[in-house]
């Protein structure tokens, strides 16, 4: 059949049953995207005859004779269409996955659509922005621009030149983002003859495979090889990467006997296409035997439950595997609690219990697999941590580090969920055993059954003051169920006991905790990793104290909260800077001045006002390592060299500010390699909200190693002692003596230079963490009929010290609230007898356009004496303080409070008409 794609004729066959997003990939189109393969979620809209369609659930067969337009030809040659500008303006992206797609629906919008917008754009889901930078930019495309809503950029000249640090500078590969021409892992061009992997996946939540006849499979033609455990290693790892592989139990194979949640990896086929694969699979006879399995984590830890891995042990990161206890904590003295609960003048508190939540990323989890010309492993994955990666699969296959490589294209999200191996040793065991590349992508219920979700906690709280408001006691008692396997089981139960906790002075604190093996999906690393499930019965229950005593709840967090100078555990925490106070006083002020929002008309309409504060420190404990590289060539551009990964947080444009912050050259000049283990010597990864904090700091001082270098060449060039050097950006002027960037580079010492040119390194440890704040503040309106919960005004004022670009700050924080609002009321992965019963997008309902309103973004005054620059991170920590923030006005709505997150429809209702939540 032949028809046109962006005016060029296409002549294709395509295959029995073939949808257009595949066959247009198939002809070099890989501007449109694979984000869920169902029609949910916009990825994949293409224009077909000048119609917006999900080219996903589209026949191929029905291109035939017809147009078909992508992001890519919107507009004539390399210009954009007026939406795609806008998007670039506006910042309407961060991962961009989503931004191809969104802009060939927004393009056929009108002036008449922009009042129905929210139904019009029902259909593209964005993950990372909040949407509003994407709502703005389409109205402005469309009726021109429009009023900002919040503060977009702190107050007064924070700029270093323009397109140097406190400056909302565009990302460089903004344009080809918006037209999806930006590679993302599978965009980028396969090896030639590359195989697929498909896995069988288990129909149980917890049996023994007796036997595995694969004898059928292998016969299909294109198979190439089946494996099975017994072809796996047989040495046990954790999915989970952290900088000590130390920090999670070792209990999962790559492929195993056992399996112990319904999904579980049973076998893999590699073939010559997916088709081959897909009928292999369905011939892979399994011999089960099927074993009692657990679903509640209370009844886990019970004599007489079923055990998952009863033979792991404390050497192994198990505290007590005869319970299923992963890990415990108990500090405080419980009689001392006791007593003082009993002495207090008010004691409020409860259970909170949190449900599972989807990363949802765009992109799903995938690697592509290969040996290089000198016989070297690699893997180019979408993972938040190549060089942990890389570690585990050199541990794993028995392989010297340095016959490894793993790195990233672009990664279309991650909020944690990357920070694990879920493909590469997959398609590692697959290339190392047939000597063939092969590629392994995850479809969307792949994702909500095999990768991981956010921990589900019970949290039981329970606080005591004195009259006047001051805390006298906190108890605190956690489960959390980390389902089948142990992936950052540990790290998360003792990282939401801190922050969470630490925020208030309290002289008597007592905490138990546990976490538990189950046969459900297993739970992983999530944005905020465990405190925002602690901070919600925290902040409820200081919500509650408030209520009690008749205080402001601003006030009541005023007189409990550290302050600047107040002693700190950890010995590595330290006070870099201190912004609570006014993110206090900043939401406070912001939720009294109002937005004009009133609540929908009728006598059932309650409304509301809620806060919540959060704190977090800006890296993780024990050392998070960065190395980077700056250098100098001939012709005066700078190449930065860093290990951490781009997946949404703008570190590849703050990297390039920072440098030309430091070295006073312009932003143009410097390009940015980075996630590339052949890059530098180490980087922990692109988690714990450390790619300023640590990955930046490295590169800073890189720079400022150059930047000497440069300057100490200057001067011995010029043949002058005593005369200052300056940079300019033409070279360094030495006197009335212009050095060039040539003979720079020429003069350098051998041990300061490369075959590139005159080269700077720095590294950071985080041996050293500051703390960063935020505080968020809500006005609701619920429905007490329906139990619909309508966002009135929402406001998060935050204390990321210094902010490096203010645009791209401004779009974290809404995001993290955007993604804490879809927690707070939405999003539940459900789980019954340990089957996921909501494995698609439209059934778990990520939120779209329509679902988020604006939030308004204030940034405290302060500068941190650790981060580059004075700046904290910023990423992770937005997300902790919206779903108590929800639930506090809620409850304040209502007069009676939800205990069970997400505050649902169905929840809310039974809470407004005085029923029970069932257990």
């Amino acid at each position: 059949m032949r028809f046109e794609v962006n005016g060029t004729p296409v002549d294709a066959a395509p295959s029995p049953g073939q949808c257009a997003r595949t066959l247009l990939r198939e002809h070099g189109h890989t501007e449109v995207k694979k984000g869920c393969d169902a029609g949910d979620c916009g990825a994949c809209a293409v224009l077909l005859d000048g119609q917006p369609v999900h080219s996903c659930i589209i026949p191929a067969v029905r291109l035939d004779g017809r147009s078909v337009t992508t992001a890519a030809g919107l507009a004539p040659g390399d210009d954009l269409h007026p939406v795609q500008e806008r998007l670039v303006e506006d910042f309407g992206f961060q991962c961009g996955f989503c931004t191809a797609g969104m802009s060939v629906t927004a393009s056929t919008l009108t002036a008449a659509d922009i009042p129905d917008l929210d139904r019009r754009m029902k259909g593209s889901l964005c993950r990372c922005t909040g949407y509003r930078p994407i709502r703005q930019a389409i109205t402005e495309a469309t009726l021109g621009p429009v009023r900002e809503t919040g503060r977009a950029e702190p107050e007064g000249d924070t700029g270093d030149g323009a397109s140097g640090v406190g400056r909302s500078v565009h990302p460089t590969n903004a344009r080809r983002i918006v037209q999806g021409l930006e590679p993302f892992t599978f965009d980028a061009p396969d090896p030639p003859g590359t195989l697929v992997l498909r896995v069988l996946g288990s129909p149980h939540a917890h049996a023994r495979i007796r036997s595995i006849d694969t004898t059928a499979a292998r016969g299909i033609p294109g198979v190439v090889a089946v494996f099975t455990h017994e072809d796996a290693p047989a040495k046990r790892f954790s999915t989970a990467r952290h900088e000590h592989r130390t920090d999670d139990p070792d209990d999962t194979r790559v492929l195993d006997d056992t399996v112990r949640f319904e999904g579980q990896r049973v076998a893999a086929v590699v073939a010559e296409n997916a088709a081959a694969a897909d009928a292999a699979l369905a011939l892979i006879d399994v011999d089960y035997e099927v074993l009692p399995a657990v679903f509640d984590p209370d009844e886990a830890r019970r004599p007489g439950a079923p055990l998952l891995h009863p033979d792991r042990t404390p050497d192994d990161r198990v505290a007590e595997a005869g319970r299923n206890v992963v890990a415990d904590i108990h500090a405080g003295s419980r009689d001392d609690a006791d007593r003082a609960l009993a002495a207090s003048a008010v004691t409020a508190g409860g259970t909170w219990r949190t449900g599972r939540v989807s990363h949802a990323q765009l992109e799903t989890h995938g690697a592509v697999g290969w040996r290089d010309d000198e016989g070297r492993l690699v893997i180019r994955s979408s993972t938040q941590v190549p060089f942990l990666t890389r570690g585990e699969l050199a541990h794993l296959f028995d392989l010297p580090e340095e016959r490894i490589r793993v790195h990233t294209a672009r990664v279309g999200g991650g909020f944690g969920g990357k920070q694990e191996i879920f493909t590469e040793d997959l398609v590692a065991l697959a290339v190392l055993r047939t000597g063939r590349p092969v590629r392994y992508e995850m479809t969307r219920a792949e994702e909500f059954r095999r990768t991981s979700v956010r921990h589900p906690f019970r949290v039981r709280v329970e606080l005591g003051a004195d009259a006047a408001g001051v805390l006298t006691a906190m108890t605190v008692d956690v489960l959390s169920d980390t389902g089948a396997y142990g992936n950052h089981a540990i790290g998360v139960m003792f990282h939401a006991l801190s922050e969470s906790l630490d925020v208030y002075r309290c002289p008597t604190k007592r905490v138990d905790a546990e976490v538990v093996y189950t046969n459900n999906v297993p739970s992983g690393a999530f944005r905020g990793y465990g405190l925002g499930q602690v901070i919600l019965g925290v902040e409820s229950a200081m919500d509650m104290l408030a209520e009690k005593l008749g205080i402001d709840p601003f006030e009541l967090r005023r007189r409990n909260m550290v302050s600047d100078g107040d002693p700190l555990h950890p010995d590595d925490l330290v006070w870099g800077s201190y912004g609570l106070d006014q993110c206090l006083d900043l939401a406070q002020d912001a939720l009294a001045r109002g937005n004009g929002a009133a609540a929908p008309d009728g006598p059932q309409w309650r409304v509301g006002e809620g806060m919540a504060v959060a704190m977090i420190a800006t890296l993780a404990p024990r050392g998070h390592i960065s190395h980077a590289a700056a250098v100098l060539r001939p012709d005066g551009t700078v190449g930065l060299r860093t290990g951490t990964a781009e997946f949404g947080n703008g570190t590849t444009t703050v990297h390039r500010q920072i440098a030309a912050s430091a070295l006073g050259l312009p932003f143009e000049r410097i390009d940015l390699v980075t996630a590339d283990t052949d890059a530098v010597a180490h980087d922990t990864g692109a988690f714990a909200s450390a790619g300023i904090t640590v990955a930046g700091k490295a590169l800073h001082a890189a720079c400022l190693q150059l930047r000497e270098r440069m300057l100490r060449a200057a001067v011995a060039v010029a043949g002058s002692g005593t005369a200052a050097a300056v940079p300019t950006p033409d070279g360094i002027l030495v006197g009335d003596r212009l050095v060039s960037f040539a003979e720079l580079v020429a003069a350098a010492p051998a041990d300061e230079s490369t075959a590139d040119g005159l080269i700077g390194r720095g590294e950071e440890h985080g041996d050293q963490r500051s703390l960063a704040f935020n505080v968020h503040a809500v006005r609701v309106a619920v429905d007490t009929t329906t139990g619909t919960v309508r966002i009135l005004q929402s406001v998060q004022a935050a204390d990321a010290g210094t902010v490096l670009n203010p645009a791209q700050c401004r779009g974290q924080v809404e995001g993290g609230a955007a993604q804490g609002i879809g927690s707070a009321l939405y999003e539940e992965v459900l789980v019954v007898d340990g089957r996921v019963a909501n494995p698609a997008f439209r059934q778990y309902r990520v939120p779209q356009m329509g679902d988020i309103p604006d939030t308004e973004v204030y940034f405290a005054d302060t500068s941190d004496a650790l981060g580059p620059f004075g700046a904290k991170s910023m990423s992770e920590s937005p997300y902790n303080p919206v779903a108590p923030a929800i639930g506090n006005a809620i409850a304040r709505a209502l007069g009676a409070r939800p205990f069970r997150q997400p505050f649902t429809r169905e929840r809310v209702w039974r809470v407004a008409q005085g029923l029970t939540d069932p257990d």
